[in-house]
């Protein structure tokens, strides 16, 4: 999904809604730019499950694999099997489940979750609760709640990051914008119609 769907509000936020308190929504992984041969822009990957477990049944598990990448040239990125497997890891961890080595993500994996018990980690993950959720204004966006890592600092975070945050923002408040001209449009149409009649 693109990023602004994790935040758009009107009919977008109804059925995100709908999604995160029916328990559908599972996990929702941040992805930098550069992944698409066609788009640029970063997006955010949403994994539902219908079948979570009760003791999944009220949370998300948010990942930032924004800083994560492989740079395969100066315009495109992609993930190794490794950053794969460690991503996946951690989602494995999350539900409880075993993780898998075959690429070798045992030692980074370890790193963060010292006896492979998942717990959130600043910065890269957060399973969060709905009632949290609900407090974010039902918003998907992972960077609400995994926040920065404890060693990162405000200089720390590169500029075409924080850029690209402004530009996601912005395309959020631009779209909120039109649906209010929208509204102010037909509000006007119905009073010129009004006064018509």
């Amino acid at each position: 999904m693109a990023n602004s769907a994790s935040d758009a509000r009107a009919s977008e936020l109804e059925i995100r809604k709908q999604l995160i308190q029916d328990g559908s929504v599972d996990v929702i992984v941040a992805i930098g730019p550069n992944f698409f041969y066609t788009v640029t822009l970063p997006c955010t990957l949403w994994f539902f499950d219908r079948g979570k477990p009760n003791e999944r049944k009220e949370s998300i598990l948010f990942l930032d694999a924004r800083h994560i990448f492989n740079q395969i040239d100066r315009a495109h990125r992609d993930f190794t099997p490794a950053q794969t497997e460690y991503l996946a890891n951690i989602v494995r961890l999350y539900r409880g489940e075993e993780p898998e080595f075959a690429h070798g993500s045992k030692e980074i994996l370890e790193e963060h979750f010292g006896g492979l018990e998942y717990n959130d980690v600043a910065g890269l993950c957060k399973a969060a609760m709905l009632g949290e959720v609900e407090l974010q204004g039902w918003s998907l966006n992972p960077g609400r709640y995994v926040g920065v890592s404890l060693g990162e600092t405000a200089e720390d975070i590169e500029f075409s990051g924080h850029l690209e945050m402004l530009h996601e923002e912005l395309v959020v408040l631009n779209n909120e914008a039109r649906e209010l001209e929208d509204l102010i449009d037909q509000n006007i149409t119905n009073i010129i119609d009004g006064a018509s009649a």
